[in-house]
């Protein structure tokens, strides 16, 4: 059967409806971009030009944030059709080396994500080829914080970063690192969460990664129901 997460003390109920805020604002936000590009291009010949820019940045954030979600909440799908065939205890040493895949693949994938956005944050790279072994030295061209977004327009609230990323000089657009800050932050979140449910599967406490049978659960549901009836 399906299993479903449930946040067990306040602070992780406090994460878990933080988490949920977030993709609801994220998407909220979206939408409301969206639907005035359309009224003001079909409706006044004019629209947001730094609309569709945004909207990209904020669907790339979305997704990121959301995976990492969705492994906590056991919500990625998954063909489990192989892996029935087996008992309890083979299915959990399969889910076991899943997890260890998914953790080193989250490990490539978190090194990756950080020397990319490390460019555009007047941060050091990583060394080494598959993890990082050390961090490289900072040369003077190595500095970029001062790449902009195409449209995005620099908001005044935070011209206080100015002296720190771009040597005092005025941003017109939005700097690269801000919007791209969400590649370690979700990749980083997500090997995270990978962890915790490696963890809750050596405890015994999940079965699998994945989410299955939800046809199983629903049926079951309407069955109660008209039991219930």
């Amino acid at each position: 059967m399906a299993q479903r997460y449930e946040p067990k003390t306040a602070f992780a109920r406090f994460i878990h409806e933080f988490e949920e805020t977030v993709i609801a604002l994220l998407l909220g936000v979206m939408t409301m971009i969206t639907f005035a590009n359309v009224i003001l291009r079909y409706g006044f010949a004019s629209g947001l030009i730094w609309g569709l820019e945004l909207v990209t940045f904020l669907f790339a954030w979305l997704v990121l944030f959301g995976i990492s979600y969705a492994v906590k909440v056991t919500a990625h799908l998954g063909v489990d059709a192989v892996i029935n065939l087996f008992s309890p205890a083979r299915r959990r040493f399969f889910a076991l080396i899943a997890a260890a895949v998914c953790i080193a693949y989250a490990s490539l994938l978190f090194k990756g994500a950080w020397d990319y956005w490390a460019n555009f944050a007047n941060l050091p790279q990583t060394t080494g080829r598959w993890f990082p072994t050390g961090f490289e030295e900072m040369r003077g061209t190595s500095y970029r914080g001062w790449y902009p977004a195409n449209d995005i327009p620099f908001p005044e609230w935070l011209r206080w970063i100015e002296p720190i990323m771009n040597d005092g000089d005025e941003y017109e657009k939005i700097p690269l690192f801000i919007p791209y800050s969400i590649l370690p932050i979700g990749i980083g979140l997500l090997l995270f969460r990978f962890i915790q449910a490696t963890i809750r599967l050596i405890k015994g406490e999940t079965e699998s990664l994945i989410v299955s049978h939800e046809a199983e659960d629903d049926v079951e549901a309407v069955k109660h129901m008209n039991q219930g009836t």
